[in-house]
């Protein structure tokens, strides 16, 4: 009997991780003290442990130790990687929300009028462009408060990709279908309900998709730039204070977290496209 492809790359998939892993840990031995030290080393501070990226067998211990008290708090630099964590969702969650609202229906009106595209355009196409990292120290500038200014940031870069996909997805919806329902006199805000935003779901799902990963990607570097919390602040203190164990972890959290946000989204993504 033939094995399920899905199990077939499942059993390949952690064939390879057990791969790497081993590899990893053979080419990397436990740091041990060293006689001497690069000039970078004496530079940092490091005394007579020597810098290097620590096996995987550290970093499972690491994780043990981290994970066994996620949600700790003993000063305002000193938190558990959950509540790090948890700064860092919420923060995305509000940014990201905040675009939902504008793009969402800016998007639905620049795809069914022309008028409108043409002349918000010109400015979608000056700011699409521009790094959301950019608008960080103008927005520390004038909004003077770390955390909100990392959620403008987060805004900033969400609304673009749901605002384009959301006018794409509705400007495409068939003629017919929009003739059918000047037939059966619809009224414009049922004819949007009703019929457009069905067939144009799923160019806004993929749109809002595209968001949440980007706006993920953003949260660590704009944390690591206002600091305070977070996981961005997390990864950049612990590398501060040269624990590349803990970074690695951290790393790795980052990665499944992103992973659990574009697994959801994706979910949504297929199950809209089924239910058309």
């Amino acid at each position: 009997m033939t094995m399920p492809l899905r199990l077939q790359a499942a059993i390949l998939s952690l064939a390879l991780l057990a791969v790497g892993l081993l590899a990893w840990e053979a080419a990397v031995p436990r740091q041990t003290l060293a006689t001497e030290l690069t000039e970078l080393e004496l530079l940092m501070g490091m005394g007579a442990q020597r810098a290097g990226v620590p096996p995987p067998s550290a970093v499972f211990e690491r994780a043990v130790t981290m994970l066994s008290d996620p949600f700790y708090v003993r000063g305002p630099n000193d938190k558990g990687i959950g509540v790090q964590l948890a700064y860092s969702i919420w923060r995305v969650l509000a940014g990201y929300g905040l675009a939902a609202l504008i793009a969402l229906p800016l998007g639905f009106l620049i795809g069914m009028s022309p008028l409108a595209y043409r002349a918000l355009d010109p400015f979608i196409q000056v700011l699409r462009p521009i790094s959301p990292l950019a608008w960080m120290p103008l927005a520390l500038f004038i909004i003077r408060d770390s955390q909100a200014s990392a959620i403008f940031v987060i805004f900033i870069c969400s609304i673009w990709p749901m605002l384009i996909n959301t006018a794409f997805g509705v400007a495409g919806v068939r003629k017919d279908w929009l003739n059918v329902a000047r037939t059966h006199e619809l009224g414009a805000l049922r004819t949007a309900f009703t019929v457009i935003l069905p067939a144009a779901a799923p160019t806004i799902i993929t749109g809002m998709r595209i968001s949440i990963g980007i706006a993920w990607l953003v949260i660590v570097a704009a944390e690591m730039l206002v600091g305070g919390t977070g996981i961005g602040y997390f990864v950049w203190n612990e590398w501060n204070n040269l624990d590349l164990t803990s970074v690695i972890f951290a790393i790795l959290v980052i990665g499944v977290v992103g992973m659990a946000l574009d697994a959801f989204f994706g979910a949504v993504q297929r199950a809209v496209s089924f239910s058309e």
